[in-house]
């Protein structure tokens, strides 16, 4: 398991060893996170949702 802290609390994520880049993690801060992998360095990032276009 890889632990890493949550950008926005500061407490720790744990995930697992095969986590791939853009994976979905729900932290009990009740933030959405983001795996972003670059440089073979793991970061977390809050998950920028697209909005909903109503076409107006």
């Amino acid at each position: 398991m890889l632990s890493i802290r949550c950008p926005i609390c500061g407490q720790e994520v744990k995930l697992p060893d095969d986590v791939l880049p853009g994976e979905v993690v729900e932290h009990d801060c009740g933030v959405v996170l983001e795996v972003v992998i670059k440089d073979n360095a793991i970061s977390l990032k809050p998950l920028e949702g697209v909005s909903e276009d109503w076409g107006e």
